[in-house]
């Protein structure tokens, strides 16, 4: 199985991490240069690792003439499939929506000219839908790029637009918590072909290891959890949801 979205570089033993559960790759997000660099260079160690590169909209302090040329130089990495995790957060940063734009629509240019798909952050507080509309005033200038809506909160626009727009969604462990609701009906809307697991390790574990650090086998809780929902096999499901991986992201699974 692989896990689409994991800061592998966040864990104290990377290495002991593969392979748990029967996980057989991972997408190692550099969210930032220095965890860019991090993830390249776990992608270069392990053959079923791969990485992404960008801006976190927590981070765009990493917004800088010298850090995006390098960035763009790590984008071009034979073992970077994807751009970000970039959009738009706030619940954090609500005060810095000029810089997050500017670090966001930075990385669609670079996504469309590289042609690699970009992964979208969007977080809002609580009742609010502030980040998620502001991405809907955004996206739509840019068809040309594959979007990947990661950790998918369940905002209704954000998900019909994406649904029509053919985005995949990827569900994290918040998925198994009972007070997800919104969340667990839009696993259910999602195109079976569109829908992609993750753990976000080593934030959001999955129930039965919530309050403690996610690690990337754990998206076979979150698997157990979705397939349940949608009424499915879970080893159906890991099926679709690998070739689903690899279609977006263009991987290829390391030979044995």
């Amino acid at each position: 199985m692989i896990d689409t979205h994991c800061h592998l570089d966040y864990l104290d033993d990377p290495a002991g991490a593969r392979g748990e559960l029967g996980l057989s790759g991972m997408v190692c997000i550099g969210a930032g240069v220095q965890h860019a660099h991090n993830a390249v260079a776990l992608a270069e160690q392990f053959p079923d690792v791969w990485a992404t590169v960008g801006i976190h909209p927590t981070g765009t302090e990493d917004d800088t003439p010298e850090n995006r040329a390098e960035l763009e130089r790590l984008a071009r990495h034979e073992r970077v499939v994807g751009i970000g995790e970039s959009g738009l957060d706030d619940y954090w940063d609500a005060g810095q929506r000029p810089q997050q734009l500017a670090a966001l629509e930075w990385q669609l240019d670079l996504a469309a000219r590289l042609g690699k798909p970009l992964v979208i952050h969007v977080r809002d507080k609580k009742g609010e839908g502030s980040a998620a509309r502001g991405l809907l005033d955004v996206l739509p200038s840019w068809p040309q790029v594959q979007l990947i809506l990661h950790c998918f909160s369940g905002h209704r626009d954000l998900l019909a637009y994406g649904i029509e727009r053919g985005c995949y969604f990827g569900f994290a462990g918040n998925v198994t918590y009972k007070n997800a609701p919104e969340i667990q009906a839009a696993t259910r809307e999602v195109p079976l072909d569109r829908l992609l697991l993750e753990t976000d390790a080593p934030f959001l574990a999955p129930v039965p290891k919530r309050g403690k650090p996610n690690r990337p086998g754990y998206v076979r809780h979150t698997l157990d959890v979705v397939a349940g929902l949608r009424g499915l096999d879970a080893a159906e499901l890991e099926k679709q949801t690998d070739q689903n991986a690899q279609r977006v992201y263009r991987l290829t699974p390391p030979s044995n």
